[in-house]
């Protein structure tokens, strides 16, 4: 019986290897018999069985790899402080958000230039915009830390609340472009998934955050917040007209998806820009008169 267990729990724990060597094995294996060996026969069976066998040592091993990493984690100064220091992880966050959003904006700035768009034209400027209001935050967490001095994080608030504000203007002005011409962004062969790629990464992260740090009485964190999601909001936006332009529709479905979809976002948009005005402006007065 003890020699039995031992090697039902040596074949369902082989080793970190035989784990990662089974994964592109069985997909190997699944790519040949779909496309070369056909559904039936030996071969089809036996990839079946790795394959089957793969997927049940990798979900065993998920458990005992994440205690693995998380004393990994905890052993290293860097990465315990990265998981550990929430403004630390916060101000590492925001510069890779910078670097992404400075991407993202010259992707769409390069297919403006390349299609003769005003629509990625217009998008680069957006996202232009959007980092110009990052790098604020990322300035200001470089100089002090979050939660210190309140009267400036206001202000940077109703700053980012004011420049959201005057970009729904622009944001509008492409939306009611792309219905009025029918007509939306287009990206070459599979940059399409990349976009897409990006745009349900913003979306997540946006969202995560959003609920991670609401407990953390920082300004500054609240607008890093409200960028993420902006962004968030804007990139499925084009991400949906990109899809309907390539993927197809009528136009008519297309103009009433776009202009719903865009109504919406910028409605969102110029509500927030709005609120963090007003809401900065009373607190600042709060502040003042206490």
């Amino acid at each position: 019986m003890k020699c039995l267990k031992k090697i039902l729990l040596k074949l369902l724990f082989p080793g970190t290897t035989v784990v990662l060597l089974s994964v592109p094995l069985s997909v190997a294996l699944l790519i040949y018999t779909f496309q070369v060996a056909g559904e039936e026969g030996p071969i089809a069976y036996l990839s079946y069985g790795i394959s089957a066998y793969s997927l049940t040592i990798v979900c065993a091993s998920v458990v005992p790899l994440a205690k693995k990493a998380s004393r990994w984690i905890n052993q290293n100064p860097y990465l315990s402080r990265y998981f550990g220091d929430i403004p630390y992880k916060l101000k590492l966050s925001l510069l890779l958000s910078l670097g992404i959003n400075l991407l993202y904006a010259g992707v769409n700035a390069f297919s403006g230039f390349y299609y003769r768009s005003p629509w990625f034209g217009s998008l680069a400027a957006y996202y232009i915009l959007l980092a110009v209001m990052r790098f604020l935050l990322v300035w200001y967490g470089h100089r002090q830390d979050f939660g210190e001095n309140k009267v400036a994080e206001w202000k940077r608030y109703r700053v980012c609340g004011a420049i959201l504000t005057v970009m729904n203007i622009a944001l509008a002005g492409v939306v009611i472009l792309v219905v009025r011409q029918n007509r939306g962004f287009e990206h070459a062969g599979s940059l399409i998934y990349a976009m897409a790629l990006y745009a349900f990464y913003v979306t997540i992260i946006g969202v995560v955050n959003l609920v991670r740090y609401r407990k953390y009485q920082s300004p500054v964190m609240s607008a890093a917040r409200v960028i993420n999601l902006v962004a968030a909001l804007v990139s499925m936006l084009s991400l949906e007209t990109a899809m309907l332009t390539q993927f197809g529709g009528g136009e008519q479905f297309r103009q009433v998806m776009t202009g719903t979809t865009g109504g919406a976002v910028c409605t969102i948009v110029v509500g927030m820009g709005l609120y963090m005005i007003v809401h900065a402006t009373r607190q600042l007065r709060k502040l003042k008169e206490s």
